[in-house]
């Protein structure tokens, strides 16, 4: 390692000026690289696409801890909305200000600045081939499609024998205080495109037609009055959200032949999208009439059993903040989807108050904060130990699965890293 270290706040501030709006990558990733490299990480950019992404690794031996990111940004909407520059990184009232500080290069930043950290304290004595390896995938392509992503990034691993032991995801997770909470789980996301066709007539002739707004209305009816599930062990009950509805009929005196409407689904793991769809289908056949249902998943419910992930976490959030965090599945998806199936994974970064947000912005003390945290955390997983079992709270969450996995088995020995609900959870 040579050069001057950059702090996380100026690491964070250099990646926020990089305009990288989903899915341009404008030199984000080569502020990333540039700082990796300085501290001995081996860096490979892999383009899909046109889409940048970059895998780095430090060390050959096994457990590989990874941290996974993105360096892509939500669109800041009308300039003049914000107070600031959403690109100029500045510093006001003790927080560092722009799109993506909190989600989420001030994460990256806080990531590398505690590799430093721990790679400063320990690399006389473990070398570069410490009992470990560390290393980060980061994408520029979490906030779009998420097509030439991460997916990809590990796509690209797997045809080289490369493994991942452990993950560790630095989306904005924190809910109102920092260290509030992690994520061990995602719902699943479904949306589905209805079109309901009729046929076409006169408002005074409703006998001579099929209004196909009326028939939609039913549909929806159907489908929202309905109790999908009252969530289980790990998960909040299933919601069905109607996002659109869209008939495109200026005439006040016409009956549509067609209705159309959005609609998006946010499933636990009471459900599989296969299952959902052939649901969604009944529902809609107990209605009748001629309709036509596009299905698409984002991603299928998962949780993540508590382990030696998610406690090291855990003990390294209370070290540094005296909080307790709430083990979650709450929120949106991530790139967790599709890590899950490689490796266990658990998600923490800073508090996602203002993420996607005009004025996003994240407090120096939390960054501060943050790093502290990451730094405790890659010493406790690397050491495989903890002075205190953590006591991670989750609402429902019946303590017998703690219980279960105390033992802290090596990292990576399950292929399947999910929990499956019990038959009686989602009655």
């Amino acid at each position: 390692m040579s050069g001057t270290a950059l702090g996380p706040v100026e690491l964070a501030a250099a990646l926020i000026r990089r305009p990288s709006v989903t899915p341009r990558d404008e030199g984000a990733l080569d502020v990333v690289a540039a700082a990796l490299e300085r501290l001995g990480f081996d860096c490979h950019r892999l383009v899909f696409d046109n889409i940048h992404n970059l895998y780095a690794r430090r060390g050959n031996s096994s457990p590989n801890l990874c941290f996974a990111g993105h360096t892509d940004v939500v669109p800041t909407g009308a300039a003049e909305a914000w107070s600031f520059d959403p690109f100029s990184a500045s510093l006001r009232d003790g927080a560092l200000c722009g799109r993506g500080a909190v989600d989420m290069k001030g994460a990256i930043a806080a990531f590398i600045a505690a590799a430093e950290r721990f790679l400063n304290e320990h690399g006389g004595q473990r070398g570069p081939d410490f009992a470990g390896s560390m290393s980060l995938l980061i994408t520029g392509d979490e906030e779009g499609d998420a097509v030439n992503g991460t997916r990809k990034v590990l796509d690209w691993l797997e045809e080289r024998g490369e493994r991942i032991d452990a993950c560790l995801v630095g989306e904005p997770t924190s809910a109102r205080s920092l260290g509030d909470m992690i994520k061990i789980g995602r719902r699943g996301s479904m949306t589905g495109r209805l079109t309901v066709h009729g046929v076409q007539g006169h408002t005074a002739y409703p006998h001579l037609a099929d209004n196909a707004a009326h028939r939609l209305v039913a549909m929806l009816h159907a489908l929202t009055a309905a109790e999908l599930d009252r969530g289980s062990q790990h998960f909040q009950p299933s919601t069905l959200q109607v996002s659109t509805i869209d008939i495109g009929n200026p005439a006040t005196n016409v009956i549509p032949a067609t209705a159309q409407t959005v609609f998006n689904i946010r499933f636990n793991d009471c459900w599989t999208s296969e299952k959902l769809e052939r649901w969604l289908r009944r529902r809609l056949d107990e209605v009748g009439g001629h309709y036509a249902l596009d299905i698409s998943v984002s991603g299928e419910a998962f949780v993540v059993a508590p382990g030696r992930l998610s406690d090291c976490l855990a003990e390294a959030i209370r070290r540094v903040t005296g909080r307790t965090p709430e083990l979650s599945t709450t929120g949106g998806t991530s790139d967790a989807r599709f890590i899950r199936t490689h490796c266990p994974v658990a998600e923490f970064g800073l508090v996602g108050l203002t993420m996607h947000k005009v004025d996003e912005r994240v407090e120096l003390s939390d960054l501060a904060a943050l790093t502290g945290i990451y730094h405790t955390f890659l010493d406790l997983f690397f050491d495989h130990g903890t002075s205190r079992k953590p006591e991670a709270v989750m609402a429902g969450l019946d303590p017998a699965i703690h219980a279960t996995d105390t033992a802290s088995p090596r990292v990576g020995t399950a292929v399947d890293h999910r929990v499956e609900p019990g038959d009686d959870d989602c009655d």
